[in-house]
């Protein structure tokens, strides 16, 4: 059932999507545009989620190590700091989809 809605959602979106750059076709807009800025905009959005996710989990397990062992702070910093790389990554990604948009 979630994967229903997921596809739909997306589906949806692409089609408005299309219909938005449809109405600005003298300006050399086109569907592939469309494609392009989802692209962009998933690249952000499932990294996000993703870190989010993951941030949840690093930060709660941290904070009961830190409260055990509180010289593991250094350690733990950089725990919580690599998660954070992968939206730097997307917003590469995103920024060099950005970029083929006509």
């Amino acid at each position: 059932m979630k994967k229903f809605g997921i596809t739909t959602i997306l589906v949806l979106v692409a089609s408005i999507l299309g219909l938005a750059f449809a109405q600005d076709a003298e300006a050399g807009r086109t569907i592939g545009d469309g494609m392009v800025a989802l692209a962009a905009a998933l690249a952000i959005g499932v990294a996000a989620i993703g870190v989010g996710i993951a941030m949840a989990a690093i930060g709660s397990a941290g904070a009961g190590t830190l409260a055990e062992r509180p010289e593991a702070f250094g350690q733990l910093l950089i725990y919580l700091v690599l998660p954070e790389t992968i939206i730097i990554f997307a917003f590469v990604i995103a920024f060099f989809l950005n970029g083929q948009i006509g």
